[in-house]
């Protein structure tokens, strides 16, 4: 039998990043995902997180805004609905680079993902209390 599940945006809770970014999760493994998780996070002008990989694959879709995303030494300039594709164990971040908040929409493939700030080594988990990071970078 088919597990359906719909989630309500507005009952999803805010999860703090720092820096003023905001997570809300979509679809976690508590909710039932079995291969993907997928969530919203809204960052205010200025704001990034520290450069950092994944042990999983990630997806992007730039929902508002502008952005930079840096990937390695690359830098990319990108608009409402372009898509990155990141693979597992890159470098990476997306920095707003515009006059609004951006919000982006992830997908990371695998449920269990980790973080790995490139500046400390650090592995946390993503979304726990360890995954914080939010900095304010000049646009």
């Amino acid at each position: 039998m088919l597990q359906v599940k719909i989630v309500k945006f507005e009952e999803i809770p805010v999860v703090q990043r720092g820096g003023g970014i905001e997570t809300k999760p979509l679809l976690l493994e508590s909710a039932g995902a079995k291969t993907f998780v997928s969530g919203i996070s809204t960052f205010p002008v200025g704001a990034a997180l520290k450069l950092h990989k994944h042990n999983t694959e990630e997806m992007v879709v730039l929902l508002e805004g502008e952005a930079r995303v840096e990937v390695g030494e690359e830098r990319y300039e990108i608009v409402p609905y372009d898509t990155t594709y990141v693979p597992a164990g890159i470098f990476h971040r997306f920095i707003n680079r515009g006059a609004v908040p951006m919000k982006i929409l992830w997908v990371y493939g695998a449920t269990h993902v980790t973080r790995t700030f490139a500046d400390t080594g650090e592995t946390v988990g993503h979304l726990s209390d360890h995954d914080r990071g939010g900095i304010v970078e000049s646009a």
